[in-house]
């Protein structure tokens, strides 16, 4: 679509903004470089760029031998030096996922789990891993549903830990792909955690507002010193610009450098993750890490369009995208418009059925028979596609019937070679559970919130099982060749998220960069049965847009009946590299989340 026509699409009133000159400076907010959350103008729009979409932030980059792409940009330059020392790519996303650990540990860190999907050159297929921890053994479903709070188990506290899968996936990945030596890929964090490093802007707001809700009456933290000692900086937390060091974490990572995996799941560290655990009165053990291993699994994929996104099952969310985008494929999405009434509805909609099978069936597969098949297939979503109508809202909605057989950090790279990885990590919510083992330097996952408490639910708690993961990479191909090593973090946010990016690709023809940049939709308010339940929703839940959407399809939404609800910062964080070969030479775009502090690099 040409640039005229997304200025056109623009509503009045943006065009209609007064200019800066003309408003007195007695009018403007105050600006506070080190405690301002936000500069807000609501008259104010971003500046014109003479090519491309009008709401794009910046060009995609572009490079024949290699790319990264993260939420920090410290992260991304480390993933780079490792692919021009001759590491893969697989080696440059554990030194990037490492040094993600010291410098965004808001999202990211070797307490919690890790996804990935990547593209094998030598194989031509996708290959899925599956690096998620179990709950502790010596946590009984009895004891679990004692700690409940509004039928949910808490969001904090070593109630909501479970086993740190992170690492594991990092070794098996590294086994399989690796190049360089496995102490080198730990080189750059260590550095950043021993020197220091300035934090950004919005990595060192939700540090500080993180530690605030740790130390709040009543949160369920058991211990708090250690999360002040190690993130603190002597009070509430960084400022933007404040360098942060943090020795502990470097320890650990020159362990692990000189141990490899086993030091943390066997050795020395997983006996002080042990006795602290047993100090604070919680329930991971030596023998909980001990048992742990990720697993390679076969992804998912569905065909929308000629592009077919491939998605993990195991026991995550990964397969909700498949299925909103086999709904939507039944739908003129083109013809319906960009940004348009219409097409957002037909997504929210998708979404909305998508997110009742969610909470009806998905489960670690390993304790519980998925229907995934049936979920994702053709015919399933062709039934459930004649549910959704143009014109109105679908009331109510509920989960298909089954056969009777039947806050997180993203980033990618990619190499010389041809090698794509798509890889996501999180502690789940904000840093995770606010425990901080002794001496160790990073926080625990809450993942196991995410556990339903439920009678007879595919995911109730059960010791050693995995909960349900919210987690998800993302991968697409076309014609059996690599395309988009991509995703969009942040909780629920993920498949919708996903699944915007691929209609902005396939159905607007926006670029790697601007089908990121695009405002997005993200609803909330679908059936749920674990910790993300959201109370007091409306009856077809609330529908949060970014402010770049055109007023008039605001209002022709609300007239249709949704309940619209403020910008929240809810919509997700994207990172994508794309294979674009040209005459036989290797080309990769990439392309960076103007919502983080991160950027893409290409060389």
């Amino acid at each position: 679509m040409r640039r005229r026509q997304f200025l056109a699409s623009l509503p009045a009133a943006a065009m209609a903004a007064p200019l800066l000159a003309e408003t007195r400076p007695a009018d403007l907010p105050k600006f506070e470089p080190a405690g301002a959350e936000r500069f807000i103008r609501p008259d104010v729009h971003a500046g014109d760029r003479p090519v491309g979409a009008s709401f794009a932030s910046r060009s995609a980059v572009y490079g024949t031998h290699g790319a990264a792409g993260s939420a920090q940009p410290l992260a991304t330059l480390a993933a780079i030096d490792i692919l021009r020392k001759g590491g893969s790519a697989v080696d440059a996303a554990i030194a990037m996922n490492a040094c993600l650990g010291v410098l965004e540990p808001t999202s990211s860190g070797i307490g919690g789990d890790c996804f990935a999907m990547l593209w094998d050159p030598k194989a031509k297929k996708v290959m899925g891993l599956a690096g998620s921890g179990g709950s502790p053994r010596g946590l009984s479903l009895e004891t679990a549903r004692s700690r409940a709070k509004n039928g949910a188990l808490p969001a904090l506290g070593a109630i909501s830990v479970s086993v740190p899968g992170a690492l594991d996936a990092w070794w098996m990945l590294h086994q399989r792909y690796g190049k360089l030596k496995w102490a080198e890929l730990f080189e750059p964090a260590i550095g950043y955690a021993s020197e220091g490093a300035p934090v950004p802007e919005i990595i060192a707001y939700y540090i500080r507002r993180n530690l605030k809700i740790f130390l709040r009456p009543g949160s369920g933290v058991e211990e708090t010193e250690n999360a002040i000692r190690t993130y603190g900086l002597g009070h509430g937390g960084p400022e933007t610009g404040q360098i942060f060091r943090n020795p502990d974490l470097a320890h650990t990572y020159r362990l692990i450098a000189q141990g490899g995996r086993d030091v943390f799941y066997k050795g020395e560290i997983a006996r002080t993750i042990d006795a602290y655990f047993k100090r604070i009165g919680g329930w991971l053990r030596y023998e909980d890490l001990a048992a742990h291993h990720g697993e390679w699994v076969e992804p998912h994929q569905t065909d929308y369009r000629g592009t077919t996104v491939h998605a993990l099952g195991a026991n995550t969310q990964g397969i909700a995208t498949l299925q909103m985008l086999n709904m939507l494929e039944h739908f003129d999405m083109r013809g319906a418009g960009f940004q348009s009434p219409l097409s957002i509805h037909l997504q929210v909609e998708a979404k909305r059925l998508a997110y009742e099978d969610r909470a009806r069936y998905y489960a670690d597969p390993h304790f519980s028979k998925v229907p995934v098949e049936w979920l994702i297939s053709k015919e399933y979503a062709a039934e459930r596609a004649k549910l959704i109508r143009p014109d109105r809202i679908l009331t109510p909605v509920y989960p298909g019937q089954a056969p009777s057989h039947g806050d997180t950090t993203y980033f990618s790279c990619a190499d010389k070679d041809g090698m794509m990885v798509s890889m996501i990590q999180s502690n789940f919510r904000g840093m995770g559970s606010g425990l901080v083992a002794d001496g160790l330097g990073f926080m625990f996952q809450d993942r196991g919130q995410l556990f339903s408490l439920k009678d007879g639910h595919p995911n109730i708690y059960q010791p050693g099982k995995r909960p349900f993961q919210t987690i998800i990479p993302g991968f697409a191909t076309v014609k059996g060749a690599p395309w988009l090593a991509f995703g969009v973090m942040g909780g629920d946010m993920q498949p919708q998220g996903q699944t915007q990016i691929i209609v902005n690709r396939t159905d607007y023809g926006l670029d790697v960069q601007a089908a990121g940049d695009s405002p997005r939709w993200h609803h909330e308010g679908s059936s749920e049965s674990m910790g993300e339940d959201s109370p007091g929703m409306p009856a077809n839940g609330l529908l949060r847009l970014e402010s770049g959407v055109p007023e008039a399809t605001r209002a022709a939404l609300a007239n249709m009946g949704w309940k619209l609800g403020e910008s929240d910062g809810g919509f997700g964080r994207y990172e994508c590299v794309e294979f674009k070969p040209d005459q036989g030479q290797l080309v990769y775009a990439a392309a960076s989340e103007m919502r983080a502090d991160g950027c893409a690099l290409a060389y």
